[in-house]
Formats: structure tokens, sequence, C-alpha cells
């Protein structure tokens, strides 16, 4: 039996978004921009890691916040929205908060 998340636990925020290949690095440019002028700034903020599909077609973003709820007092900040609201109009973005289940490392 798992014990359920602490209610402050940190959070991994891992961000799916479909592209056109050809919109690929637009996205990734906008997504750097609300990250490095806003994001990154907010008080929970952890690290953020930016990844490119192989073959153009995703971007992920991979994020972890100090909680939830420091994730989504971030969220009401209007700084990064131009940069968020231009990306939705390339690529269409599939959400995801998660705790994290098993850490493994090389023995």
């Amino acid at each position: 039996m798992t014990t359920p998340p602490l209610q402050n636990e940190p959070v991994t925020l891992i961000n799916v978004f479909t592209v056109d290949p050809l919109n690929q690095e637009r996205l990734i440019e906008l997504l750097t921009r609300a990250t490095e002028t806003s994001v990154r700034h907010a008080p929970g903020f952890i690290s953020a890691n930016l990844h490119r599909s192989i073959d153009g077609t995703k971007v992920t973003m991979v994020a972890q916040w100090r909680s939830a709820e420091d994730y989504q007092a971030m969220r009401s900040d209007p700084a990064p929205f131009p940069f968020l609201q231009e990306a939705l109009t390339i690529a269409k973005f599939e959400p995801g908060m998660y705790h994290v289940a098993h850490t493994f490392a090389p023995l």
C-alpha cells in the first residue's frame, strides 16, 4: 500500500506540445522566453528542461515546482501569457502534473 502524497510535496509538470516540424523552433523560442522572463523567477520554481523530439513534431517541458500551490500561483502572473498564447496558435498542448514515484540511478 502506498502513502498518499503530502499536499506540499514537490510536483513535476510534464507538458507535451504537438507541433508542425516547421514550427518546432519557434515554439521552443516562445517557451524559452516565457520561462526566462517570468516563470523561472516565480516563488517555488525549482528547475525546467525543454526537450525537442528528433522528428520535429513534439516539444516537451519538464519542470519541477516546490508545490502545486506555487505552480498555480505562478499561473496568475500575466507576464508569460503573450508567449504562451502565441504558442497555442501553433501547437496542441497536453499538460500533466506528477509526483515522483521512483528514482533510478546507476549502481
